[in-house]
């Protein structure tokens, strides 16, 4: 059976099914849990969400290649501040205008968790298909924005979260770790890029064990909605930013349509809200629409970003000829 290639299929598989697999439990079978209450069975299916989540940024940040200097460093750095910063203005908008409820069902956790994270492995497929190796290369640097700490920043400045210094420290510190020692030593990275793939669907069953289908279905249509306001809004800016910066020749911007590539939501954003509210209880209540919202826009945008990709190139084209 060919299981794994299957989920693959689906955009966000790795995290996507897990995290349905454990909401259908939860929502049907959740007195399973209080059965293997105390052993390993609760431990990497129900509870376990947060150690194996630590890994992942390690083994995460361990990737991130800063000795790859030059262009694409500066295309990485570019895209990563138009995502980042794009997600967290949205996010600071919406709290300061409708508060911690937000609007039309969507939190300022869901809109940053979803606006900011971007879907590493998409962006590096369509960057392949329409750019250059300088434009692939910079996914080294866009890789910055996964987890959940940007979300933590946006969130503790607007005044939603209660976020002392040092969680948001602690949250970065994997990331950073695993970053040095992958750059001090090859072999390391080496070692842990499989590991920023293969804790996705162990984190993503255990915090879909903490829903309920219910809020899912209920999370939906936000969820959507959430889904095409990123990649139109993030899709479209970097394609803008691009297409000004293109004269600078420093920068060997040849293809301005790949910038659009970064309007996706990843699979792991959906353990943002998780992460966030972990950190402060007082989000214990939104978190779970929040990451309903977030599973749905992974979803929304790995449909959405590669169609709005490649109408961009076929306009570039139609302009060069």
């Amino acid at each position: 059976m060919k299981i794994l290639q299957s989920v693959k299929k689906i955009p966000g598989g790795l995290m996507v099914v897990p995290l349905l697999l454990g909401a259908v439990v939860n929502t049907f079978f959740g007195q399973v849990w209080t059965w293997y209450d105390g052993t390993f069975t609760t431990y990497l299916w129900k509870s376990g969400a947060m150690p194996i989540l630590a890994v992942f940024l390690f083994c995460n940040g361990a990737t991130i290649d800063f000795k790859r200097a030059g262009v694409p460093l500066a295309k990485g750095v570019i895209i990563t501040l138009v995502k980042v910063l794009i997600g967290i203005a949205v996010g600071l908008l919406v709290s300061n205008i409708w508060g911690s409820a937000g609007i039309m069902g969507l939190t300022p956790l869901a809109i940053v968790a979803a606006i900011a994270n971007s879907n590493g492995g998409l962006y590096a497929s369509l960057a392949g298909e329409y750019g250059d190796a300088t434009d692939v290369g910079a996914v080294s640097i866009l890789s910055i924005n996964d987890g959940p700490f940007f979300t933590m920043v946006a969130l503790g400045a607007s005044g939603i979260a209660n976020i002392p210094i040092n969680t948001l420290v602690g949250c970065v510190i994997p990331i950073v770790v695993g970053c040095i020692l992958g750059n001090l030593d090859e072999d390391i990275r080496k070692f842990c890029i499989p590991g920023a793939t293969m804790m996705i669907p162990f984190f993503a069953f255990p915090l879909g064990a903490g829903l309920n289908l219910k809020n899912l279905i209920v999370g939906g249509a936000p969820g959507i909605l959430l889904g095409v306001v990123c990649t139109l809004l993030t899709g479209l800016a970097g394609y803008a930013v691009y297409k000004i910066l293109r004269p600078v020749k420093a920068l060997g911007i040849e293809h301005p349509e790949v910038g659009a590539a970064i309007g996706t939501t990843a699979g792991n954003a959906a353990a943002t809200p998780a992460a966030v509210a972990a950190a402060d209880a007082g989000l214990l209540a939104i978190a779970e629409a929040a990451t309903a919202q977030v599973t749905c826009a992974v979803i929304v945008t790995a449909i959405l970003c590669p169609l709005l990709v490649t109408w961009l190139h076929n306009m570039e084209v139609k302009k060069a000829k």
